[in-house]
């Protein structure tokens, strides 16, 4: 049997299984015989793209096996990149279910503890369609780094023609997010997710 990702949301895996062209199924919600084939060739997959461009540390590829598998190679060529030039950086989010977006969203509000680190509820995030990552920066010691130049030069070093940086934003700059060029709007990426469409890469 195939590792369960997103255990709690299956219909959101299933979604995910069928915008990669994977799962043939109803999106049901309930894990059955197509959603394990699917979830099975959807780790055959990405295990392949972890050999063909590279492979990173714990934290980095759990994060990264939770992307659509465009995202995926994407993601690992930017990581390639930015190791490369010896930035020190994880993959630190990938995907996110609509429940855990709206969790992250109540952060820093009402009497919920902690800083507010997204505008965004569940469904208005490209972390909820598995094309968005967010990285951190770590010191020689571990240390993290929350901002600053270092980012920047992530940016510079990894940048692709397929990917966009939440730096660039003019507004919630936001400088530890990638995610996919698809040149579209929210809207409609929310609705080819929703009902298993795939995604097209704008270059």
């Amino acid at each position: 049997m195939s590792v369960r990702l997103f255990p709690d949301d299956v219909l959101f895996f299933q979604r995910l299984l069928k915008s990669d062209g994977l799962y043939t199924g109803k999106l049901d919600g309930i894990w059955g015989a197509f959603t394990e084939k699917a979830a099975n060739e959807f780790e055959a997959q990405a295990d392949l793209l972890k050999t063909e461009i590279m492979e990173f540390d714990f934290r980095t590829e759990r994060n990264i096996g939770t992307l659509a598998l465009s995202a995926q190679k994407e993601s690992r060529i930017f990581m390639k990149k930015i190791v490369a030039k010896g930035i020190k950086a994880k993959i630190i989010s990938g995907s996110r279910t609509y429940a855990d977006q709206n969790r992250l969203f109540r952060q820093g509000r009402g009497d919920n503890p902690g800083p507010i680190v997204t505008n965004a509820q569940g469904g208005r995030s490209n972390h909820n369609f598995g094309i968005a990552w967010d990285i951190g920066i770590f010191t020689e010691t571990g240390g993290y780094i929350t901002g600053g130049a270092a980012y920047d030069r992530a940016a510079e070093a990894g940048m692709g023609e397929t990917i966009e940086w939440g730096g660039d934003w003019a507004s919630f700059v936001d400088k530890p997010h990638y995610q996919l060029k698809l040149g579209v709007s929210l809207a409609l990426i929310r609705e080819k997710f929703e009902t298993g469409e795939g995604f097209t890469l704008v270059a």
